[in-house]
């Protein structure tokens, strides 16, 4: 089966995933420490440097399994930012803020690789088609996150930023959805799938929902950086 794995695409995806996830958490808490919540920064987590924020299963373990295992998706995540909602100026405001943070940023880092695939066509050769694929999956990759983290169950980004702009009544019955919050993502992600196959039917999370926004997103981020 490892004969099989084409090392040179997977290598394309390496940087993508690790900048992507690192660079994901870093916005958490920068944006945290800049709200009024020095809980990250107190713990060094304030930091650009991606180092900082691998978690060895999450961040290369899982992604790496699910490469080999040639897995619909890909997906992983980097240690948590700890961020102290009531520690913020204004709690309720700033935890839409904190949690948008790391999807803005691989938006951001999407738009950044779509302008420096420009300067592919100066880079020699060799290395060129290596760097023009890598930069490619540096969007994809990026919206995938950003599409990802936006589905709105707590604990992910999307659930947090949903609890801060409904309605009380709203918000409290979903943000006490967030201790069951993985178990959820994987029914929605596994179990409906399953559950509409015996029923005779189709449908997927990241097929049907997930997948299309990304394309979208990916032909919008080509066109505003001038690619199209």
């Amino acid at each position: 089966m490892l004969d099989d794995i084409n090392y040179w695409l997977v290598s394309t995806f390496v940087l993508p995933v690790l900048l992507g996830i690192t660079l994901h958490e870093a916005a958490h808490g920068w944006v945290a420490w800049k709200l009024g919540d020095n809980t990250a920064y107190d713990k060094g987590r304030v930091s650009f440097n991606p180092f900082r924020h691998i978690d060895l299963f999450g961040t290369i373990v899982l992604p790496a399994l699910l490469v080999f295992a040639r897995a619909p998706f890909v997906f992983g995540w980097a240690k948590p930012v700890p961020v102290h909602f009531r520690n913020l100026h204004h709690p309720r405001r700033d935890m839409v803020l904190v949690a948008a943070a790391g999807p803005f940023a691989n938006l951001l880092i999407a738009v950044g690789a779509g302008i420096l695939l420009h300067f592919v066509a100066f880079i020699p050769s060799g290395g060129a088609e290596w760097i023009d694929r890598t930069l490619q999956n540096g969007i994809f990759v990026n919206l995938l996150l950003a599409v990802f983290n936006m589905t709105p169950v707590p604990p992910l980004d999307g659930g947090r930023v949903a609890v801060g702009l409904l309605p009380k009544a709203f918000a409290r019955p979903l943000a006490s959805l967030e201790r069951y919050g993985f178990f959820i993502l994987l029914a929605v992600m596994l179990g409906l799938p399953a559950l509409f196959e015996a029923l005779g039917r189709e449908f997927s999370l990241f097929q049907s929902i997930i997948l299309p926004v990304t394309d979208t997103l990916y032909n919008v981020v080509l066109t505003v950086t001038g690619h199209i």
